[in-house]
């Protein structure tokens, strides 16, 4: 990575500083929607909402299904702010753009990022409409050299090696089960491991079948950059992914996947994921303590 793809604390602080000047709200939790997903945003009280155009610094969303807005207001009686729309290495950004509105979500306080994608299936039980709450991730271009950390380390945000271990909060994990439950929809949650690859092109047979090996249950194109700037600034984390395809293991399938079935399938289960996702923030204690008693 070069000294021109760096982006400086100022940089953030900047952006940061300009959205406190534009609204009162003081959010403690974030959302980044998925491909498809921005209708989480829609269940905010009190909305105030800015276009990603408008917000200086940020960069712009260019992919179907994602709308460039950031959307301030409260769930559950929980300020949050809502990403309808992230931001990906194939758009032609660097991960420094691509992770940009975390570092200014730790600078707005917020102390809990929720992040949600579109994911094709590599697990043999898993289903088109299932949701998995992510307990960890493989990183395919940071194992590459790909990582938004490289550079100069901003000791502000947060350690040089920080470790992923755990970089999805646990007791997040189990409340998000305990409400499934309670919701009465544990036949379509899952709980596994999420794969980031490059895209924009969708997986070979090849590489399914390898990824499939290595114990992957759901692949995309999104998230593990995010998650990784979040710990790194201490934030906790909470993953899902809705599995909107199972992607192709044999060279015999007929079927492909398209962008445009992602949508549909995801348009099919945004209540459920709406409700899960604001009960969760309803219950979550915003003081670093997972849920209120």
């Amino acid at each position: 990575m070069h000294s021109k793809d760096q982006i400086s604390h100022d940089d953030y602080k900047n952006t940061a500083d300009w959205l406190l000047a534009q609204t009162k709200q003081r959010p403690k939790v974030a959302i980044i929607c998925g491909s498809g997903l921005g209708m989480l945003a829609d269940a905010l009280k009190c909305q105030e909402t800015f276009h990603y155009s408008d917000i200086p610094g940020f960069p712009q969303s260019t992919v179907q299904g994602h709308a460039g807005r950031l959307v301030f207001g409260e769930l559950k009686g929980k300020p949050c702010v809502c990403m309808q729309g992230r931001f990906h290495m194939y758009e032609g950004h660097t991960l420094c753009k691509t992770t940009f509105p975390v570092r200014v979500f730790k600078l707005l306080g917020v102390e809990t990022l929720i992040v949600t994608n579109a994911a094709g299936s590599l697990a043999d039980g898993y289903q088109p409409g299932d949701i998995m709450i992510i307990k960890d991730h493989i990183n395919f271009p940071g194992l590459a050299g790909l990582n938004p950390l490289n550079g100069p380390n901003d000791d502000k945000f947060g350690p040089r090696f920080p470790a992923m271990s755990g970089a999805y909060d646990k007791d997040l994990c189990r409340l998000a089960t305990e409400i499934v439950k309670q919701m009465g929809v544990s036949q379509f949650v899952r709980e596994g491991v999420y794969a980031m690859v490059g895209g924009p092109n969708f997986e070979t047979v090849a590489e399914a079948r390898l990824m499939h090996r290595l114990g992957v249950d759901a692949v995309g194109m999104s998230t593990a950059p995010e998650v990784i700037v979040a710990t790194h600034c201490g934030l906790r984390v909470f993953g899902l992914s809705l599995i909107t395809n199972k992607v192709v293991k044999s060279y015999d399938d007929t079927e492909s996947v398209n962008h445009e079935g992602v949508l549909e399938v995801s348009k099919l289960r945004s209540h459920t994921l709406q409700s899960l996702v604001t009960e969760l923030v309803g219950r979550m204690d915003v003081n670093n303590n997972t849920h209120t008693v």
